[in-house]
């Protein structure tokens, strides 16, 4: 039966089920936690970026008081099945993996590597032991820049590695080499995007322990428990009884939380070691040193056009720092090259993808997942498109739309699950109409004016943009219902605050007619769900949303088959509301969702009526047959002082379109989020190092978070194009926000200065860097 998904609770904004907890400041996060003869831990970290270890001393701090162990590699690999994390994903673009080591024995890669790990009574005493390990070192030459790292004869960034140029990969279709022949006009453009970090509220953490049957617990700050436990798994040499992960409230994740790093396998062999359990909280120095962080980026790019301003074709390179190890794949410079088309109409494209190992901290996906840096790209491209052709930037965008009447648009690149790159719904020359009329864009040159009347330089931006969500190859749900009528949802879905438990119950309330506070959700325990993938790709609400839409209909149809027996009607006539199944317009023929449990669960020596299944619950793996594409346009307004640097944004409007919303106050927050994230990293978050790999911004007095004297008033606009894809028609909002942020507040700031004609190439744009292309532009007499 399909079920109606016009209830009350879908598609309202209902508060969050998971909002009374923590505000009242009773949420159980992994410090909260507290455990009989507990000790805790800390790391021991590479100092340098590159070099032999020589020698380590444990000594000293094995001898302080309260230490209770002190553990190098050599300690600890007996535990293990590999010599390595097994952290490899599948790639047909990697030439060599690097999974990392437990802790570093011979070599040390990067500032922040863990070398040995210290266990004592307090955190303050393990901190102790950790300052008195000694350690020798014979330094070695770093490689910093990805360009640079993979020319010919270059300086190893590991020894135990070939070469630099870890991964290869070219997205190419269409004949680029005719279409730039053909071509009224070429540009060329070089773009650099700098490094920086997810800086979640809480930091990582892991808390494990040995039970009496052997079986290890592991609380874990991750996105990922059940990836967390397959790793686990394999690198212990366990079964999968034996290893529990419970990922406990978690306060923010953004990418980082995704990746396994080696203190996540430490801690649980310490804990096995020593037979007691061991935590570790990371602190701020090491959020900035050990935590996986996101690249830098260098594309060398080329685009052609006809004589109309539209696209013909692109090309280009992109050297891509993959940092020390490549424990996420290939998948954060796949999806900025994938991403850099964009909702626009591109006829032939080459883009080679070069990969390069850095003596940096490992790369990792983070919020946008290198989209926002693909799309950046292409609405910089046209944007100085735009200026050579004499066209605006509206018109040229408005040009090169994929126009709504072709959707779903194909486009014939491959995708790694192997299906076609396929854009399912939405109306992109739409989404851009709504944006600029909202925003007064045909009224703003009048602002300007005013504005400029003032002493002041104001500027308006705009892009457009789409990002893949719902990645597969599944997620789980199940939800059952017991005979006191308590329903409760399990799932491998994983909570970092975005309100996983609140839009499961919301879709499930939806099909069992109660309401959302009514429904207990299990999510982060891999004791909960067999089966789990997690938060990441912006993908929970379309696979674990499905997954619970399609639970809780069976559910409810099993409800209705067995209530018609008790009632002695037809389950077409019963209706389902409040915890109830009546006859429909006869409220008094009635029984509770607890008392058809009750009948399902059986008594003994009798059947059970109509010959049905015992219990009432259901469990859905939902498999997305491909990805869902979210879409939206960004129009900022900004004003530029260009004799201090300064940036202030002045008013910021956004069209989002996710298909149908389950919550729109959720969405509303997941893109308000995404905006600050985006802002954040154009503007002020930039996660620099020396030429000796040396970083040099690890505190937030030099790594500057977006706060609210910078943010200003977000307009949110909602379109709403359902996916033909899956039974909810929803897409992912979680990351949207971010991907068009950058593009939109640089091109703001590019106007605001158009009469300097500066252009804009770099992220992220600081006061110094405004400053010194203001006065190469005044040098130059523009």
């Amino acid at each position: 039966m399909v079920h109606s998904l016009f209830h009350p609770w879908m598609g309202v904004s209902v508060p969050r089920v998971e909002d009374f907890k923590l505000l009242r400041g009773a949420g159980k996060f992994l410090d909260d936690i507290k455990l009989d003869r507990l000790l805790f831990a800390s790391f021991v970290r590479s100092p340098i970026a590159h070099a032999k270890i020589k020698n380590i001393d444990l000594s000293a701090a094995r001898a302080l008081l309260g230490v209770r162990a002190v553990f190098g590699y050599d300690d600890l690999r007996p535990l293990l099945a590999h010599d390595r994390i097994p952290l490899a994903l599948p790639s047909g673009a990697i030439r060599f993996d690097v999974d990392p080591p437990v802790l570093a024995y011979d070599e040390v890669c990067y500032v922040g590597e863990p070398i040995a790990i210290v266990i004592a009574d307090t955190r303050a005493i393990a901190e102790d032991g950790a300052a008195l390990v000694e350690i020798q070192f014979d330094a070695l030459p770093v490689v910093m820049d990805p360009r640079e790292g993979i020319a010919k004869g270059a300086t190893k960034a590991r020894l135990d590695c070939a070469d630099n140029l870890v991964a290869r990969h070219v997205v190419k279709y269409g004949n680029s080499d005719a279409a730039f022949k053909a071509a009224a006009h070429r540009i060329k453009d070089c773009f650099r995007l700098n490094k920086g970090g997810g800086h979640s509220i809480e930091p990582r953490g892991v808390l494990a322990c040995i039970d009496d049957d052997e079986t290890l617990t592991v609380w874990d700050s991750t996105q990922m428990p059940h990836r967390a436990r397959a790793i686990l798994v394999n690198a212990l040499g366990f079964t999968e009884e034996r290893v529990r992960v419970v990922a406990p409230d978690v306060g923010g994740g953004f990418g980082p939380k995704a990746v396994f790093h080696p203190e996540e396998l430490a801690v649980p062999a310490a804990a096995l070691i020593l037979r007691t359990p061991v935590k570790w909280v990371e602190d701020r120095f090491e959020s900035f040193t050990a935590t996986v962080q996101e690249r830098v980026q260098i594309w060398d790019m080329e685009a052609a056009f006809d004589a109309d301003g539209k696209l013909l074709a692109i090309r280009g390179q992109l050297f891509h720092d993959h940092g020390a190890a490549t424990p996420y794949g290939v998948a954060l410079p796949y999806n900025a090259a994938t991403n850099l088309i964009g909702p626009y109409v591109l006829p032939a494209y080459d883009l080679e993808i070069l990969m390069c190992l850095t003596n940096m901290v490992p790369s990792c996906p983070t919020r946008g997942a290198g989209r926002p840096q693909g799309t950046f790209v292409m609405e910089r491209l046209l944007d100085h498109a735009a200026d050579e052709l004499s066209l605006t930037r509206d018109e040229i965008r408005r040009r090169n739309l994929i126009p709504s009447e072709q959707m779903p648009y194909a486009i014939p690149v491959v995708m790694r699950d192997g299906s076609t790159m396929t854009y399912d719904s939405g109306d992109y020359p739409e989404c851009q109409r709504r944006v600029l009329e909202a925003a007064g864009w045909s009224s703003f040159p009048a602002r300007r004016e005013a504005a400029r009347r003032q002493g002041r330089q104001l500027g308006i931006g705009l892009s457009n943009y789409v990002e893949g969500t719902g990645r597969g190859p599944f997620e789980s749900a199940s939800i059952r219902i017991g005979p006191s009528g308590r329903i409760i949802i399990s799932t491998g879905a994983t909570a970092q605050g975005q309100g996983v438990k609140s839009m499961l119950a919301q879709i499930a309330g939806g099909v069992l007619g109660v309401r959302p506070q009514d429904i207990h959700v299990i999510d982060g325990d891999t004791s909960a769900s067999p089966l789990g993938l997690g938060a990441y790709a912006s993908r929970q609400a379309v696979t674990a949303g499905n997954a619970i839409y399609l639970a809780a209909s069976r559910v409810a149809d099993k409800a209705r088959k067995m209530a018609s027996h008790m009632l002695e009607a037809s389950a077409e006539d019963l209706e389902i509301a409040n915890g109830l199944i009546f006859v429909k317009g006869v409220m008094d023929l009635k029984v509770s969702l607890g008392d058809v449990a009750k009948a399902l669960s059986g008594m003994p020596g009798y059947s059970i009526p109509g010959g049905m299944e015992p219990g009432l619950d259901a469990a859905v793996d939902f498999q997305p047959s491909t990805l869902t594409y979210t879409n939206g346009a960004h129009v900022v307004e900004a004003e530029v002082d260009p004799d201090t640097g300064a940036v202030r944004l002045t008013r910021y409007v956004l069209v989002h379109d996710c298909g149908r919303m389950i919550n729109p106050m959720m969405v509303e927050g997941q893109v308000y989020g995404g905006v600050v994230h985006g802002i954040g990293a154009t503007l002020l978050e930039w996660m620099r190092y020396d030429d000796q790999g040396q970083p040099t911004s690890v505190t937030y007095a030099d790594y500057l978070l977006p706060t609210c004297d910078v943010v200003p008033r977000i307009e949110i606009h909602h379109m709403e194009s359902p996916t033909p894809l899956n039974p909810l028609g929803v897409k992912g909002a979680a990351e949207s926000g971010t991907i068009g942020a950058p593009a939109a507040i640089v091109s703001a700031i590019e106007d605001a200065l158009r009469p300097l004609q500066i252009r804009i190439r770099d992220l992220p744009v600081t006061p110094a860097k405004l400053l010194a292309l203001v006065a190469q532009a005044r040098r130059s007499g523009v």
